[in-house]
């Protein structure tokens, strides 16, 4: 199935003393999705922000909240951010034993459901909730950090989850190391959102980044 790309920018390289006017910023710039890094210095090595701080975002846009869970176990968190203005909820195949019944708690909510999976999983975790999720996350750095390098390694596990997906309406992002470069490189193998924090926010040129990104990886799309 083809699909349109999608950037969305991950609010972890804003600047925290303006985080609202970081996400009206990139909202005006262009971007289609706003894409939210939880993370609790447990399950990866940082902290960031919880449900109260993406209420308090939620005014700000309207563009699709897409909110990234790096954090172990996220079932109890679910509910306060989905209430919080979520739009979608992604949490890791890795935090917990029954991620099945965290994707099937999501959609219960009246979220969209995704499933994340770090450089190191195999992708055949996923293979038995294909039908509970909307998007699968494929992560292309180790999390827990900004601003880290894209792993080559990784297009080959974004072409074999592309396969798995098939005609599925199920949307293929990936986040880490994401530049116009590796924008093609995902783009190639498949991906169809592409998570950029660094690579958007550098400079404060975030119209002109988000154009360059999406201008690589439209163009590896119709090299294909």
């Amino acid at each position: 199935m083809a699909r349109d790309i999608i950037i969305a920018p991950s609010i972890l390289s804003a600047d925290f003393a303006k985080l609202g006017e970081e996400v009206r910023a990139i909202d005006a710039a262009g971007c289609d999705w706003i894409h939210v890094d939880v993370m609790d210095g447990h399950f990866v090595p940082n902290i960031t922000i919880g449900p109260q701080v993406v209420a308090a975002l939620r005014p700000h846009s309207k563009k699709i909240f897409d909110v990234h869970l790096m954090i172990a176990p996220a079932d109890a968190y679910l509910e306060a951010f989905a209430t919080a203005g979520a739009d979608i909820i992604t949490v890791h195949a890795e935090a917990g034993p029954h991620f099945d019944r965290s994707l099937q708690l999501i959609r219960a909510l009246g979220k969209k459901a995704g499933v994340a999976i770090n450089p190191s999983t195999p992708e055949n975790v996923i293979s038995y909730v294909l039908d509970r999720v909307d998007l699968i996350l494929v992560m292309t750095v180790n999390p827990g950090f900004g601003g880290q390098s894209f792993i080559a390694a990784m297009a080959d596990k974004i072409r074999r989850v592309r396969q798995m997906i098939g005609t599925r309406p199920i949307h293929l992002e990936i986040d880490g190391g994401a530049t116009p470069e590796t924008a093609k490189i995902a783009a190639a193998a498949g991906a169809n959102v592409l998570v950029a924090g660094s690579a958007v926010f550098a400079g404060g040129r975030y119209q002109a980044n988000i154009a360059a990104i999406r201008a690589a990886a439209a163009g590896a799309i119709a090299e294909r």
